[in-house]
């Protein structure tokens, strides 16, 4: 049995319990499913696809309620970030979906308010989003032109891009399971978490073991494929660079990808096995549940969608 460390007695910091989540317990309410969807950096040639992929879903296995979780990141790295957001303003007129702030969204309210922020954003994919807002960012580093490039992109964003990244979420809880972008701080009760850590966090969260609050879904770091740990999953897949943005859909007590195993494996079905056993984390019943339920032979795989890049992360 597993001996939980000692904590202080402060009424700040949350203390595991019975009613901690790993991924065992966890579930939603009845009648509520939940797709989230991964880091998509101007992906938006993967996150259409996706969509359709999610429609397709719900036309073969319909549900009382059904949500589109984002978990941040629509913006940088990749070639088209205006026309992500542009797709998901338009989604979240025709449907219910909760759109988390990411990290790389806090980046251009910083640089209208302060340009010299340019040369941090610049260095984590920023000028490709200048670019997709019909910009001609230069290299320069002086404090004229970083001005001037400040008020071009306030000229450039449409209103309504404004208004989206300064309303952003950074959280959202439903049932057992609470969605952010990078994770949370250990030993924080939820209510109290900085949204800092909430956009940022990494070490001190993945290292983390022991059951949270509430199960964790998140991106912000990549991996290979989806990261089921028994207190979290990743499911930042690296879209920007691997042409794989990832899915999961949450149903009561299951997690399911939206994709054949073989399809985002390389052919190699044990390997979710084996990283199954490796993070089992001594949790016996891990629901992640028949993926060929939902992928029927023949059909188009939904989910993890793949483009042919070959980039490393």
């Amino acid at each position: 049995m597993r001996r939980t460390p000692p904590y202080r007695q402060d009424p700040t910091v949350w203390k595991p319990s019975h009613d901690a989540k790993s991924l065992s317990k966890a579930s939603l309410p009845d009648g509520i499913r939940i797709y989230a969807i991964g880091d998509i950096h101007g992906r938006t040639d993967l996150l259409r696809l996706l969509l359709a992929q999610i429609e397709s879903d719900e036309a073969q296995y319909p549900s009382t309620r059904s949500i589109i979780v984002f978990l941040g990141d629509y913006i940088d790295r990749g070639p088209d970030s205006r026309g992500t957001i542009d797709l998901l303003l338009a989604c979240a007129r025709v449907r219910e979906v909760i759109i988390l702030k990411g990290n790389h969204e806090t980046f251009i309210r910083r640089f209208l308010d302060a340009p010299e922020t340019l040369n941090d954003w610049r260095s984590l994919g920023g000028l490709e989003t200048l670019v997709s807002y019909g910009l001609r960012p230069s290299l320069s580093r002086s404090h004229c032109d970083q001005e001037r490039l400040s008020q071009e992109l306030l000229a450039a964003l449409p209103p309504e891009h404004l208004a989206f990244f300064e309303a952003l979420p950074s959280s959202f809880t439903c049932g057992d399971f609470v969605f952010v972008h990078a994770g949370i701080r250990p030993g924080i009760e939820l209510r109290k978490q900085k949204e800092d850590d909430l956009l940022w966090i990494r070490e001190d969260f993945l290292h983390h073991s022991l059951p949270f609050e509430k199960f964790v879904v998140h991106g912000h770091t990549p991996v290979n494929v989806p990261d089921v740990r028994s207190n979290r999953v990743n499911i930042d897949t690296g879209a920007f660079a691997t042409g794989r943005l990832s899915c999961v859909m949450i149903e009561g007590r299951e997690i399911t990808p939206l994709v054949d195993i073989r399809d985002w494996t390389a052919g190699n079905s044990t390997r979710v096995q084996d990283a199954r056993a490796k993070h089992d984390d001594g949790i016996e019943a891990i629901h992640w549940s028949d993926r060929r339920r939902r992928n029927p032979q023949g059909a188009i795989n939904p989910g993890f969608i793949h483009s042919g890049a070959t980039r490393p992360l």
